[in-house]
């Protein structure tokens, strides 16, 4: 009797929708994303960020609050976890509109997927989802609370939604299936990293540099083995060639910017 009754309700609802239009508020439908922070990382573009977080801890960022959100409050007991989820938004990826598939990467740039069984940054809403070490929350006059991150996969001065502590006993799922993520997680190049050449790059940065490069940042579609290509790393800008799966750097200069 409840079911039936509730169906009538429904179809009645739907039936006299300009009934119900001065008290149903359509805008819930498009909540406003209050930006409540920035990540702060050492690629100033796109080109070279790891295509997943948490793959190398080398790579350190911060996360500094808006003015709003400082009060040392809001952080109590987050310093008992030690990694977070951080909500973010592709905004180097714009686009005015979606595609239902994708060519991921990993994939060769041939493949279509789905966009929604990837984590293309294409999407209806450019919404990023980052699972980082918290290394350290540090507690400054100035900027408030900063979160200290490591294992980032974020541009230069990317906005911040919200971040949640990340639960072992609920967030992990080891038996999980991974798509064909599974069939390309351990793909890698060799890099060949000149020691003088090397050492142009700040000595804490030389570990990252590395790592980042081993996973080829190049675009997908691109397979070119005379191209040299340019990488914003840390206020060097990396220059190197790729031949049958060896990475080479040929220079490192100081960035322009």
């Amino acid at each position: 009797m409840a079911s039936s009754s509730g169906v009538s309700w429904l179809v009645d609802w739907e039936n006299n929708c300009e009934d119900y239009k001065d008290i149903f508020d359509w805008s819930i439908m498009a909540r406003e994303m209050k930006q409540i922070a920035t990540v702060y990382t050492d690629f100033p573009t796109k080109f070279g960020v790891p295509r997943q977080s948490g793959l190398i801890e080398e790579l350190k960022g911060k996360i500094i609050f808006e003015p709003k959100y400082r009060q040392p409050e809001a952080f109590r007991g987050l310093e008992d976890y030690s990694h977070i989820w951080v909500l973010w938004e592709f905004s180097m990826a714009e686009r005015e509109d979606w595609s239902a598939t994708v060519k991921p990467p990993r994939l060769g740039g041939k493949t279509h997927v789905g966009v929604f069984a990837t984590r293309s940054p294409f999407r209806p809403n450019p919404i990023g989802l980052s699972c980082v070490r918290l290394d350290e929350i540090e507690f400054t006059q100035k900027s408030g609370p900063v979160l200290h991150i490591s294992g980032i996969d974020m541009a230069d001065k990317t906005p911040v939604y919200d971040i949640k502590p990340y639960l072992p006993y609920a967030d992990a799922y080891p038996a999980a299936r991974g798509g064909f993520g599974e069939q390309v997680k351990n793909y890698e190049l060799s890099v060949e990293f000149d020691r003088a050449l090397l050492e142009r790059i700040p000595l804490e940065k030389q570990k990252g540099a590395i790592a980042f490069l081993r996973q080829d940042p190049r675009p997908s579609h691109q397979n070119q083995p005379e191209r040299v290509y340019k990488i914003a790393y840390a206020g060097r800008d990396i220059h190197f060639v790729v031949r049958e799966g060896r990475l080479t750097v040929v220079d490192v200069k100081d960035a322009p910017f």
